[in-house]
């Protein structure tokens, strides 16, 4: 018919594949895809042979003017370029109305336009619901009516049959058509294989057909069956990038192509993750199986294989920090730490809290060093330049500074976790430091008092309970040294709040029995009144002792 000859050659030009003049092989795709999902539009259709009649009219008209431009942008030119020589190219199209215009003044008389030819018969749909792999999945397949089929060759004699053609439609109402090889999309999967149509359907005319409805994710399948026909896979799947590889490895298992799905995970284990793409990855292995085989490595980056107790692990690096020998390293790592402990870290998982025997197992080590510390110190007394004196590698000085500082961390790492009560008592008890306290020099003893403020802040603030023997020890031990060296603790704070020292020292101090309290009372405004300045400023917490000693008591007796 003239139909299909006008059809011919146009479909040959689009999809005919074949070698070039030199021999040269041009590897085919061999699935053709497009987001039409409609029929073609009748502008498009191919027209019927005119009739005689039409045909002697035709012949009347003035021939068509080689020159005459073509009209692409208007939105009947595809009308215009099929009726070919009915129509007077220098007919003018006005937005509402005609206007043929004559050379001679005369109108032609206006012709019937061909009918557009009847639209084949509708193809009984076929329908297969997508639906995870823990349930069942309902397959089923119809034979379309004849529709447009390819078929490209390939090689010396060899083809590939683009036989069958995969309709997709996605939840979000988009559509992909897809003309396939149905020997590679059934030998794939296992899915398609045991719906795709009998042998005894007609595949000359595109008789093979299959519908899926309601996907999910319309990319990702799409590139799931893409990838069937990839002759390199993981050159393809690091182009795509991890997320999209992770939305086909989720296609690739509810359809059950197997090889899409080795291919997925040994690229997804050789590359780096995002957190996104870990969390992902947990969620699609919690919702599918994978063979152990293919998926032990990817597993041993999700789960260790031994699990072990993240405060064991957390422990372990407070004893490397408290060890460290560089102070700008040191410091680094205690914050790090201090991240991971932090309650409102995303990194706290564990509720349970720390370990408190092997925390406190790294305080006696911290203080058994300080304590060999100032016995080195006090050992130079008769000569003061000794305490600069390097034994090993690192000054005294600092090696004394960089255990304090740690016993400082450590306290505030028990404060935190509620279990720094019985520091308190041991801290109370230090009976060798203080005495070598008077002994030391300056400049090595206040810290020493450094570490009794984080004590006294911790119990002025109540963040510490302990008994009223403990307290009264403490304060009876270090309150004496707090007030010989407060002066180098302003002048050398090393982060320490000075005005939440004085602050808290009182209101500690107020925790004591009045006549203890009396008795310190009076010692600090003695040192008061000589050093100024160079005391704790403690005429506040001193106001309510009075109050509560002297004008309170005489207005209970009076009454």
């Amino acid at each position: 018919m003239a139909s299909d000859a006008a059809r011919g050659p146009r479909a040959h030009q689009r999809r005919g594949v074949g070698g070039g003049a030199g021999g040269g092989r041009v590897r085919p795709r061999a699935w053709c895809c497009s987001f039409a999902g409609a029929p073609d539009s009748p502008d498009l259709r191919p027209l019927p042979s005119p009739s005689p009649a039409s045909a002697a009219a035709g012949r009347k008209l003035p021939p068509k003017s080689p020159s005459a431009p073509s009209f692409h942008g208007s939105p009947t030119s595809s009308r215009l370029a099929g009726l070919g020589g009915l129509i007077d190219p220098r007919r003018i199209l006005s937005p509402g109305r005609v206007s043929p215009i004559d050379p001679d003044g005369v109108v032609p008389p206006s012709l019937p336009l061909p009918q557009p030819a009847p639209p084949p018969p509708a193809a009984a749909a076929a329908v297969v619901a997508v639906v995870p792999a823990e349930q069942p999945v309902s397959v089923s397949a119809a034979v379309a009516a004849p529709a447009l089929v390819a078929v490209r060759e390939e090689g010396h004699g060899g083809g590939v049959a683009l036989d069958l053609r995969l309709l997709l439609r996605g939840r979000d109402g988009r559509c992909v058509q897809m003309e396939l090889d149905s020997r590679v999309l059934c030998g794939c999967s296992a899915f398609f294989a045991a719906m795709a149509p009998g042998e005894d359907v007609p595949a000359g005319d595109g008789g093979k057909r299959i519908e899926v409805d309601g996907v999910d994710n319309l990319d990702a399948f799409r590139a799931a069956v893409e990838l069937m026909y990839e002759p390199d896979p993981i050159r393809w799947l690091a182009a795509a990038g991890v997320s999209r590889a992770i939305d086909v490895l989720e296609v690739c298992s509810s359809i059950v192509f197997n090889k899409g799905i080795e291919s997925c995970l040994a690229y997804i284990e050789a590359v780096p993750w995002s957190e996104n793409e870990e969390e992902k990855l947990k969620n699609l292995f919690a919702r599918f199986t994978f063979d152990e085989a293919v998926s032990q490595d990817i597993l041993a980056r999700l789960r260790p294989q031994s699990w072990k107790s993240s405060d064991d692990l957390t422990v372990h690096l407070i004893q490397s920090v408290t060890s460290s020998t560089n102070n700008g390293a040191r410091k680094d790592m205690q914050s790090l730490v201090n991240s991971l402990l932090s309650k409102s870290s995303v990194y706290q998982k564990d509720t349970s809290g720390l370990n408190k025997e092997s925390l406190y197992q790294i305080c006696y080590s911290c203080l058994e060093s300080l304590v060999d510390l100032f016995e080195e110190a006090t050992e130079s007394t008769d000569h003061p330049g000794q305490a600069m004196v390097v034994r090993g590698s690192r000054p005294l000085i600092e090696r004394v500074s960089s255990q304090a500082e740690n016993l400082n961390w450590l306290v505030d790492i028990l404060v935190n976790h509620d279990m720094a009560e019985e520091f308190v008592e041991l801290w109370a008890k230090q009976e060798r430091l203080i005495r070598m306290h008077g002994q030391a020099s300056p400049m090595i003893r206040y810290e020493l008092s450094r570490i009794s403020s984080c004590v006294f802040i911790a119990l002025g603030k109540g963040k510490v309970q302990c008994r009223g023997d403990v307290r009264s020890l403490l304060f009876n031990r270090w309150f004496s040294t707090m007030l010989l060296d407060f002066g180098w603790l302003q002048r050398c704070s090393k982060g320490l709040d000075i005005r939440s020292l004085e602050e808290n020292l009182g209101r500690g101090l107020l925790t004591l029995p009045l006549r203890q309290q009396q008795s310190l009372f009076e010692e600090w405004f003695q040192f008061y009144a000589t050093k100024g300045a160079e005391c704790p400023n403690l005429i506040r917490a001193f106001q309510v002792w009075w109050r509560r000693s002297f004008i309170r008591s005489s207005v209970e007796h009076r009454s």
